[in-house]
């Protein structure tokens, strides 16, 4: 049998070759700060699943929950160096990385669960999700992360009066502690963390969020009034970095994207569903939910989203947000 010499220079050539086949393969970060059995991290999950299979294998995502990779701030930072790929971010969060987002954390922009859904499902939220590529991403889709509402330990919310004099939590926002501030409370930022416990020592007398805040985060084990006054709904967005768009081909990019889409259709009837379960536990829970005149609230907010007029940028997709109708 004749012997086959492979030259070191051939054998090189050979594995680097090789090599080459196995970098075909792009292998994506993705980032949530949320628990695993969140419905974000849920439908998530999914999103991963979808993209290796459509793409057979060629593209697969690993999802992080329980912020492993940072903050949802810090893991911003490392999606412009290229760190992580994919996240998952509220809107308030974005807005200190791209101005646009914080039309968003207006309050009362959305009329309506309908109103918000029309408005995140049409061409409005498509230029909003191009418009922070020179930040170094893009949007891929959104999910609801529900209205967020008063809950204090003792006095109900049910005028902007009654919010005189009590420290509320809220995001750390220049919207939303302007928002607080200009109804009369005490705006506090602290992390989500932290609320249980500065409710419990009184640090703060009440904060806001989505009812989901009340029963899987045990708020309602210690605030015991609920007022729906549904002053923001603030999306969350799923981001993915420009760097890993380069990684991705046209056709690969497309089922990134649908898969983004399907996600979020997803996450809209698992969503719906917690939230129906969070209400009832909260009537389990001994938490009054009391439902409060909308205007006065409105009236104290105005100056706000005077102020965030007077930028052109804003003030445009305010008005294309409120040209949508719900029906």
């Amino acid at each position: 049998m004749k012997k086959v010499h492979i030259t070191t220079t051939a054998l090189a050539l050979c594995l680097a070759a090789t090599a080459g086949t196995a970098d075909a393969k792009v292998r994506l970060k993705l980032a949530n700060a949320l628990a695993e059995d969140h419905p974000t991290s849920i439908v998530l999950q999914k999103f991963a699943d979808e993209v290796e299979e459509k793409t057979g294998g060629e593209v697969t995502i690993r999802l992080f929950v329980n912020a492993v990779l940072g903050s949802e701030r810090e893991v911003l930072e490392q999606v412009q160096n290229g760190a992580v790929d994919i996240t998952r971010v509220s809107a308030a969060n974005l807005e200190n990385f791209n101005p646009i987002y914080s039309a968003f954390t207006l309050p009362y922009l959305f009329d309506s669960e309908a109103h918000f859904y029309k408005v995140m499902d049409g061409e409005t939220a498509d230029m909003v999700y191009e418009a922070s590529k020179p930040s170094g991403f893009l949007g891929l889709t959104y999910f609801d992360s529900g209205a967020r509402s008063f809950y204090t330990k003792s006095k109900c919310v049910e005028t902007p009066a009654d919010l005189e004099g009590q420290k509320i939590r809220v995001i750390n926002s220049h919207t939303s502690i302007e928002m607080v501030k200009l109804m009369g409370g005490i705006p506090t930022p602290l992390p989500y963390a932290e609320i249980y416990t500065a409710l419990q020592q009184g640090v703060i007398d009440g904060a806001e969020n989505n009812p989901t805040a009340l029963t899987l985060g045990r708020h309602g084990e210690v605030a015991k009034c609920y007022s729906l006054d549904a002053h923001q709904r603030i999306p969350d967005f799923v981001v993915i970095a420009n760097g890993a768009v380069e990684k991705l081909t046209p056709e690969q990019m497309e089922i990134v994207k649908q898969a983004a889409v399907n996600a979020t259709t997803a996450h809209k009837e698992i969503w719906r569903q917690a939230v129906e379960q969070a209400m009832t536990e909260i009537g389990e829970m001994g938490v009054s939910v009391v439902e409060p005149d909308l205007a006065p609230f409105r009236e104290k907010v105005s100056p706000l989203i005077d102020e965030y007029r007077k930028t052109p940028e804003i003030a445009s997709l305010i008005d294309a947000i409120g040209s949508v109708t719900a029906e």
